[in-house]
């Protein structure tokens, strides 16, 4: 019984590495360089829905597959993306943000199953949706600047001021998305 479990959870790492890698294919370009994607969101929602272990392990797949070569780095491809390219940090930020919003929500609604307080939920999960984004721009922020070679005010110029009003937008659809799908994704896994 323990073995369907897991396979289920695979199962759906799989599929969740399959929407972070498609996430980057729907994109607003913007003068910067650094477009506008859903991929980070799909991430962090693998980590807020499958737990911080196998929400991470969608993300790594993500991460092995566009080192293998696949085009699932907004366009972009091969292990110099993840070593040195602008947004490397943002690409290994997805990881520990989907570990650390699956975290969280593990922590403190692991044993909920969608039945407690509803005000309660709605408050740990945009939570865990908050501290995600927060450590996606915590990691990528920095790399992007060593990398780039600019100062604090140029890097949160190009990658984190333009980003705010998508990023409050994703915020919101990842805490709905969570709210409702997280006891769907509880149940099938059981």
């Amino acid at each position: 019984m323990k073995n369907i479990k897991i396979q289920k959870k695979l199962v759906l790492s799989a599929l969740f590495a399959a929407l972070v890698s498609v996430g980057c294919f729907i994109q607003i370009p913007l003068p910067g360089g650094v477009p506008i994607v859903i991929q980070d969101m799909m991430a962090m929602l693998a980590g807020l829905l499958l737990g911080p272990v196998f929400g991470g392990l969608a993300v790594v797949i993500f991460l092995l597959l566009g080192a293998a070569g696949l085009p699932v780095f907004t366009g972009k491809a091969g292990v110099h993306v993840l070593v040195a390219g602008p947004t490397s940090g943002f690409l290994w930020g997805y990881l520990l943000a989907a570990v650390v919003g699956g975290t969280i929500l593990a922590l403190f609604l692991s044993k909920d199953k969608g039945k407690g307080s509803s005000a309660a939920q709605w408050l740990v999960i945009s939570l865990a949706a908050l501290a995600a984004t927060i450590v996606l721009f915590a990691v990528g922020i920095p790399v992007g600047m060593k990398i780039i070679g600019v100062g604090i005010e140029k890097a949160l110029a190009i990658f984190l001021i333009p980003f705010i009003p998508g990023n409050v937008i994703k915020l919101i659809l990842m805490v709905v998305l969570a709210k409702k799908l997280r006891p769907a994704i509880l149940a099938y896994t059981e």
